[in-house]
């Protein structure tokens, strides 16, 4: 069996696409240059422009490098803080599964 990616839903390309746009604007806001971003993030620059542009291929760690760098690493705290449908599943006494099933 080979190595495949996992297909990307065009809702979280776009969404992707959107957190790259915003990471961007705030480095812009900034006036921090691509180069400095990415040696203070400790990644290459081509690497800081593809988070940029949202590539889903990036490690969530970079992603995390970056917003540190501009003072937003706490957003990800944000990240399912209000999970309104785990919510609603645990108020109706849903058993909900520790694991996924198996393929």
């Amino acid at each position: 069996m080979k190595n495949s990616k996992p297909q990307i839903l065009p809702s979280t390309v776009k969404i992707l696409t959107g957190l790259g746009e915003n990471i961007k604007l705030a480095r812009l806001r900034r006036k921090l240059s691509a180069e400095q971003v990415a040696e203070r993030a400790n990644i290459s620059r081509p690497t800081l422009l593809s988070i940029e542009k949202g590539m889903p291929g990036v490690a969530m760690g970079s992603y995390a490098q970056v917003l540190f760098v501009l003072n937003l690493e706490k957003d990800l705290l944000k990240v399912a803080a209000d999970d309104t449908l785990g919510r609603k599943l645990q108020d109706a006494e849903l058993t909900v599964k520790e694991r996924a099933p198996k393929k």
